[in-house]
């Protein structure tokens, strides 16, 4: 009987598993208003400290991002990644802001920015 159990417990664990690992994708709206609330929290400020807790905020988002937000979304990370580090590459941080920027105007096009 505990040989039994053991065997649907384990086949249980990886059925979980296996459903977890692949997020259906969600549509622009859907991702827009999870933006939208991100955005909106008291995460988003300006120091370090505020654009890592921004950027971890945004990467479960970007997890189920609609595929046209999928790229501006990791544009976006990866810049307050960057951003945040305690030594970032200046270089890089000009590479990125360029990408950051072109990402919040997608996201502002896409979402509607006056919303």
């Amino acid at each position: 009987m505990k040989k039994i159990l053991t065997v649907l417990i384990a086949a249980a664990a990886l059925l979980g598993a296996a459903g977890c690992s692949a997020a259906p994708a969600t549509s622009n709206e859907e991702t827009c208003t999870r933006i939208q609330s991100v955005g909106s929290g008291p995460t988003s400020n300006s120091d370090k400290a505020g654009m890592i807790r921004l950027a971890n905020r945004l990467r479960p988002v970007h997890a189920t991002a609609s595929d046209e937000l999928k790229a501006p979304l990791k544009s976006i990370i990866e810049y307050l990644d960057e951003s945040a580090k305690a030594n970032p590459d200046s270089a890089k941080v000009q590479d990125l802001q360029a990408q950051y920027t072109a990402g919040g105007q997608t996201l502002g096009k896409v979402c509607g920015g006056g919303q």
